[in-house]
């Protein structure tokens, strides 16, 4: 039996994740590959959470600078990540792999409310989670909602997939001599502006000592790799 380093894991995907090189919507392709990543740690006997946002579709901050009221645009948002949800269950699925969405917005018809305890139990069934809808609360990002679920959950990290191998000293696609961090302090990360996660979320995990791993979804076995305790992506913590 495989050791892992963690047992029970919060995966933050955004939306913009599931668009792959397309403009807009959901690549088919890069949902599946994603659902194998997801697979191959869910049958090591690692418990998986996942929050989802839905910038591919919609995104809320964009739609209320362009002058649609803060409120709208995000419950807009929320809509959206409820939609990527629906797609990741159902690319779930196909694969095998059995997966439930819980909604922190109501859509009875379509997919199941938010309960803690449902939640916990399903995960100890060996389902994975999806929270669709952020925190249910406008203002607050699924940053916010990956954080709080996390320590909800009782998660032993969060691990946030973005497009970028970890976190850097500047920007790698502008300064090719850009420098990885393998470790950083949740205060070095909101002292520096480091867009780590935003200030909320990081606040959050830094006050209940909740470790956080940044890495890129795009690369072939690093969420294994994450999961396994080697040196992918960068680690924050206290």
């Amino acid at each position: 039996m495989t050791t892992t380093a963690y047992k029970r894991i919060l995966l933050k995907l955004s939306g913009e994740a599931l668009m792959g090189d397309d403009s807009y919507g959901i690549n088919r392709v890069v949902i599946e590959r994603i659902v194998t990543e997801i697979k191959e740690v869910s049958q090591l006997g690692v418990e998986v959470a996942v929050v989802i946002g839905g910038g591919n579709i919609f995104r809320g901050m964009t739609s209320a600078e362009d002058g649609m009221d803060r409120a709208t645009a995000d419950y807009m948002g929320m809509l959206a990540t409820v939609m990527n949800a629906l797609a990741l269950q159902d690319a779930m699925r196909r694969s095998g792999l059995i997966s439930r969405v819980q909604s922190a917005l109501r859509i009875d018809q379509v997919v199941e409310p938010y309960i803690r305890g449902k939640a916990i139990r399903y995960l100890e069934a060996g389902k994975v989670v999806i929270f669709a809808a952020g925190t249910g609360n406008p203002f607050f990002t699924t940053d916010t909602a990956a954080a709080l679920r996390g320590m909800e959950m009782n998660v032993d990290i969060v691990l946030k997939a973005t497009k970028v191998d970890g976190v850097y000293t500047t920007d790698p696609k502008i300064n090719p001599n850009a420098i990885r961090y393998q470790n950083l302090s949740f205060d070095m990360a909101i002292a520096q502006n480091l867009k780590v996660m935003d200030a909320t979320a990081l606040t959050l995990c830094r006050d209940q000592k909740l470790p956080l791993n940044v890495f890129s979804i795009f690369k072939a076995g690093a969420l294994k790799r994450v999961v396994m305790g080697e040196d992918e992506g960068t680690l924050v913590q206290v």
